[in-house]
Order: structure tokens, then C-alpha cells, then sequence
């Protein structure tokens, strides 16, 4: 990536992008739910620009509710926060309860925690019972995901995957937000005798499992470790809970990196080290202590953000795999702008927008302009087209997304030879929200965060 130093947050430039952005995801937020069928399930990604479907696992619908109030958070139009709360209590609540998926972060804090971060800071009136309702919805959901658990050689463990037991996904760093808000409630995991089960507990031992297992650092652990590569899924042994060997689902192979699990990885530890600075020393002591605690993620976070600076296009725009078998065919395909029209391998703009977030987090973390001013260049990249998506015939936002390479979901337009021009629920909410986080920023509102739906 080149990383471009004139751009500003406060910029007329990036205003004007980004309130077009707001502008247009109204439009399409509205449009979508007027024809909208519920028991379809959940809108996963389009299919020549209508949102559509896909049975694996519901892990989208909190993206749906949740974008209508990233919109009345940076626009105050009231219609997109009565449609973000409407939906919210008519359709989110099986996933409060859902025990088979590791995805509570994405349906619940997306919806419920924006929702209660909002009354928290007046954006949306006090109502004690609509208070509590957010904060049980919370509680449930942390220790739902939470009990989602398998243990591992030499103590701790993870929170596995809907692939079962064996398998951590790097994806669910981001799904321990559900952990942390439901701990900064209050709440505990209960279980058998009674046992209390930290809820913190379970956060940072997750964490260390995938910055243990699913980041690379270059030092040696396999033929291809390179410092910042990330494997998609870690698999353990559950008869006596060891290591075996890192695989992929929606990546090219176990030994390449998946640029989205990279930017899940990336935006998680970011996070979760901002969450880190507001919890009481005593309270990480038992756990190993907040300066190692915030060593290891600190050391996940820079080795990731590093390799995606060094792995993506000029524009910062990434393919959807750095070990994809035809990228060599594209050339010096890291120095010029991403080209989504090629015939040899799709980008994914969805990594983007998710890593567009994590770059800004960890620079204004660090106060390090280099890494904040390569989230400002994705993110820029992204708020205009070809990824922007202006047509109102199209369903999406942000367009040259890819779901599942692998199993061939993804469509490739006729006569083409590679998927692009679609859009996903997961990329256009995070688009959102990263450019939420500038909006905020350059307006002088408090950073955005998914720890302030916990009263301090």
C-alpha cells in the first residue's frame, strides 16, 4: 500500500464522501427493507445487485438492523433509528440464544449494543425498561458465545467455530465484544454446581489462543511463517486439547492468508486493546497481568496491520487471498492501484472496509500517523467508485465483495472469468461504521466504541 499523508479526517474532501456515503445507504437501507421477505432468513450478499440469501450460518442479520442506526448516529434521521430499533425487537432475538454459532458479536452488538451505547450517550431518550431490555439482550448474548467452549493443552481455550469442537476461527477475536459488554454489565457465565465462569476470563483467554495460534510472527513456527500471516482456522485435538495444524474454509490454503480473516484479526485486536485500557488493574491480575496481557495483543495487532501495509495494492484495496494461485499472472500487482476487473483474481473489498477500521483504531491507540493514515487511504479508496456503489438499481453499498471463493458462491458476471460488482452485508456495515468513526472524530463526538454501551 502507499500510504497517502494528505489525506485529512477533517477534510471538506473526506465530509463530503463520507455524507454521500450516509446519503446513499439510506436510500438503499429503505429500499431493501420495503422488499425484504423475513423468512428467507437473512440478506447475506447480492446476486446481480439484489441481496439475497445463503444457508451456512446466520451471521448477517445484526449487519442489517445495525446499519440503519449507524446512519441516525452520523445523520439524526429519526426514520432509520425507529426502522435499526423496530427490526431490532421484532427479528434479533433468536440470536440472543443462538448456541451454535460464534457470530453473537456480529448479529448482537451490532444491534442491541448500538442501541444501548446510543441511550448512553443521549443520542436516544432515557427509558428505564428499554434500558434494561438492551442490557439483558447483552448479558444473554456474552454468555451464550461464552459457553461456546473447548479447552486446551497447558490451561485456557477458545471459543469454537460452528465447524465444531476442534475448530478456532480467527474471525471470532471480534465476537468477544459480546463478552466484554455482557462482563461490563455485570454478568457471569453460570455453570455446572453453580460454577461462575468469568466472562473476562473466557475474553482474554480467547484472545491469547488466536494470538497464539492464528497469527504468525517469522520466527520459525512452520516452513511458511511470515511475521503477520493469519490462518483462518486453528485445529486442535480434543482428546487432549493440542495444537495440530492451521487450515482454511474461505481462504486458498491452510498456508496462505485470507485477507479477511487478516482484517478480522486486525480490527479485533485493535479493539479489544482499547477495551483493554478501561478495565482496573486487579481485575487482569489473575488472568496474567494487563502489561502482558497488552503485550501479546499489541504484538497481534502490529504484526497483522503490518503484513496487510505490506500485502495489498497502492489504494490499499487487498485480493481476497495473498497466496491466490493467479496473482502472479497480475505482476507487481502491490505496486498500482487494486483492479477488480481482472481476469485472474478478485479483490475483496469487504477486507477493506474491516481493515480501513482496524488502521484508524490502532493508529489513534498509538498516536501513530502512519498506521492512521493508511486506514484514511483505504478508506478514501473505498468512498469512491468503482467500489461505491451509486445505482439505485443496485441492492449494495460497497461493491467487489467476496464471500466464499472456495466453494464457488460468488458470482462471476457473463463472459467474465472472476467475481465482482456484488456487495455483502458485512462490507457495507463496515464501511459504515469506519467512516462513522471519522465522522465522530472530525466532529469532535466521543470515539466510537463498542465498550461505551457499559456505563462508566
Amino acid at each position: 500500500m502507499k500510504i497517502r499523508e494528505s489525506i485529512s479526517a477533517n477534510s471538506a474532501s473526506m465530509r463530503q464522501k463520507i455524507g454521500r456515503l450516509f446519503e446513499l445507504a439510506t436510500e438503499k437501507i429503505l429500499a431493501l427493507d420495503r422488499v425484504w421477505d423475513p423468512s428467507r432468513g437473512s440478506p447475506v450478499f447480492t446476486v446481480e445487485g439484489v441481496y439475497t440469501a445463503r444457508g451456512w450460518t446466520e451471521w448477517t442479520q445484526g449487519f442489517q438492523f445495525g446499519m440503519p442506526l449507524l446512519v441516525f448516529d452520523a445523520t439524526g434521521l429519526e426514520t432509520m433509528l425507529e426502522l435499526g430499533r423496530s427490526r431490532t425487537v421484532e427479528r434479533m432475538a433468536p440470536h440472543l440464544t443462538h448456541t451454535g454459532v460464534h457470530d453473537h458479536g456480529f448479529n448482537n452488538v451490532s444491534t442491541y449494543g448500538n442501541l444501548l451505547r446510543l441511550m448512553n450517550e443521549g443520542r436516544i431518550p432515557e427509558n428505564p425498561w428499554e434500558r434494561r431490555f438492551y442490557e439483558l439482550a447483552l448479558k444473554v448474548s456474552g454468555a451464550v458465545q461464552a459457553a461456546r467452549w473447548s479447552r486446551i493443552e497447558g490451561g485456557g481455550g477458545y471459543i469454537y467455530s460452528f465447524n465444531g469442537p476442534h475448530s478456532l476461527f480467527v474471525d471470532t477475536i471480534r465476537s468477544l465484544r459480546a463478552l466484554a459488554i455482557s462482563h461490563g454489565l455485570g454478568h457471569a457465565l453460570m455453570g455446572e454446581n453453580d460454577t461462575r465462569i468469568s466472562l473476562l476470563g473466557r475474553l482474554v483467554d480467547h484472545a491469547r489462543a488466536t494470538a497464539r495460534h492464528s497469527v504468525y510472527y517469522g520466527e520459525g513456527r512452520d516452513h511458511y511463517d511470515v511475521r503477520g500471516r493469519v490462518a483462518h482456522e486453528s485445529i486442535f485435538n480434543l482428546n487432549d486439547g493440542r495444537y495440530r495444524c492451521p487450515n482454511s474454509q474461505q481462504g486458498y490454503s491452510p498456508f496462505s492468508t485470507w485477507t479477511r480473516g487478516l482484517a478480522w484479526a486486525m480490527l479485533g485486536f485493535a479493539e479489544e486493546l482499547e477495551f483493554l485500557e478501561t478495565l482496573p488493574d486487579e481485575d487482569l491480575a489473575p488472568l496474567g497481568g494487563k502489561a502482558a496481557i497488552r503485550a501479546e495483543w499489541l504484538k497481534a495487532a502490529l504484526a497483522t496491520s503490518d503484513f496487510y501495509i505490506l500485502n495489498t495494492a497502492a489504494d490499499g484495496i487487498p485480493y481476497w487471498d495473498t497466496g491466490a494461485p493467479l496473482l502472479e499472472k497480475l505482476g507487481d500487482w502491490r505496486g498500482r492501484p487494486a483492479d477488480p476487473f481482472n481476469a485472474c483474481e478478485p479483490v475483496d473489498s469487504s477486507a477493506a472496509a474491516i481493515a480501513a477500521q482496524a488502521l484508524l483504531r490502532l493508529g489513534r491507540h498509538l498516536n501513530d500517523s502512519r498506521y492512521f493514515q493508511a486506514g484514511l487511504t483505504v478508506l478514501d479508496t473505498l468512498l469512491e467508485e468503482p467500489y461505491l456503489s451509486v445505482s439505485s438499481t443496485h441492492q449494495g453499498l460497497i461493491l467487489h465483495s467476496v464471500y466464499h471463493r472456495p466453494n464457488g458462491w460468488d458470482r462471476t458476471p457473463d463472459g467474465g472469468s472472476v467475481p465482482r460488482g456484488e456487495s455483502s452485508m458485512w462490507g457495507d456495515y463496515h464501511a459504515l461504521e469506519a467512516a462513522l468513526y471519522v465522522h465522530r472524530l472530525a466532529t469532535g463526538a466521543p470515539d466510537l466504541a463498542f465498550f461505551s454501551a457499559v456505563r462508566r
